[in-house]
């Protein structure tokens, strides 16, 4: 690593919380001189072994900068670590986005975790700590959710009849990716699990991916579930937390984008994946609005909440875009059908 860059405090530098991520706290500091920094303290109540973490993200990030060396910015710049702190050079000249606003970028978002997956393609072993393991495993999720349901710590259970029924319609198709890695028809790969839209770096003149960042669930994993989160979050109309569903809803010019930008890099994919590349938004959107249902059920204790019901705006949130996913399915298949075919 490189070596951390420490001010006195008579050089008054300005520090300032930064980022919307529900995990870690994250601070920018920003020196007289100029240089900026990012400050962030992991929650080891998430992640309880930072270091193998760490030790994930020291390895990916040396070997992303080793394809691209002309690059400062192609990765992460990991300046100092100590247990649970962590400093990072600040990426000048771009920024994030909570929320697409245009279907260019999601080409451009696509395009930037694919070209991620690839750089890791050849990454020497060992494999890779499992942060967390069964992250992505729908049916591993089930089952915390049904623990929760019946502890039912809060007494919320009472008020999540239809979203349970909205789970139990849907049960059967858990465990299909599962089970075609299982089977050796899809392998497992290097992955980021956390493609959201704000986890890449997007330049503030061109609009082009320059990192990928948030680095904290890489590991081993499956090539769907990544593609799968970036139509949960990149196709969204509105925001994770809406109230008024209806405007919540899966955008169709959004995902062909995504469809385009992705399939132009990740050549490592085989039939199987492809195949199930539509799906995997379905599954993965399920997913994730039965983690925020859990967490509800059992009292907020893993994502960062603003109010008391705020776990069930956004399960509510994400099954509405299961539905319209759904309602869309044809199209979205047929999409993906078109750009490998060339057209």
């Amino acid at each position: 690593m490189q070596r951390a860059v420490w001010y006195t405090s008579a050089m008054q530098p300005t520090i300032e919380r930064y980022g919307s991520g529900h995990i870690n706290e994250t601070y920018r500091m920003t020196c007289p001189d100029g240089p900026q920094y990012i400050f962030q303290k992991i929650n080891t109540s998430i992640f309880p072994d930072p270091d193998a973490l760490m030790e994930n993200i020291t390895r990916v990030t040396k070997h992303i900068r080793t394809k691209h060396p002309d690059d400062p910015r192609c990765t992460l710049t990991v300046l100092d670590y100590s247990r649970p702190w962590r400093q990072y050079v600040f990426i000048e000249g771009a920024r994030t986005y909570d929320l697409i606003e245009r279907p260019d970028q999601a080409y451009k978002v696509a395009r930037a975790f694919a070209r991620f997956q690839n750089d890791l393609a050849d990454l020497p072993g060992p494999r890779l700590h499992e942060i967390l393991p069964h992250f992505h495993d729908t049916r591993a999720r089930l089952a915390q959710l049904d623990a929760a349901l019946e502890a039912d710590v809060k007494g919320r259970a009472k008020d999540v009849a239809d979203e349970l029924a909205f789970v139990d319609a849907r049960r059967a198709e858990a465990g299909r990716i599962l089970d075609l890695m299982a089977n050796g028809d899809i392998p497992e790969r290097i992955t980021h699990n956390d493609t959201k839209i704000n986890n890449v770096m997007l330049d503030d003149t061109t609009g082009e991916g320059v990192a990928v960042i948030d680095l904290d669930t890489t590991m081993p994993g499956c090539a769907l579930y990544d593609f799968g989160d970036m139509v949960r979050t990149s196709t969204a109309a509105a925001a994770e937390d809406e109230r008024d569903l209806s405007k919540v809803f899966s955008r169709k010019e959004y995902f062909e984008q995504l469809v385009r930008g992705y399939l132009s890099e990740a050549k490592f994919l085989n039939r199987t994946e492809l195949e199930n590349l539509a799906f995997s938004g379905r599954l993965i959107t399920f997913t994730i609005g039965v983690r925020f249902l859990t967490d509800y059920l059992a009292g907020d204790v893993y994502f960062h909440t603003a109010c008391a019901d705020h776990n069930l705006v956004r399960c509510r949130t994400q099954f509405k875009m299961v539905k319209s996913m759904e309602d869309q399915a044809a199209d979205y298949e047929a999409i993906v059908r078109a750009v490998r075919e060339g057209r």
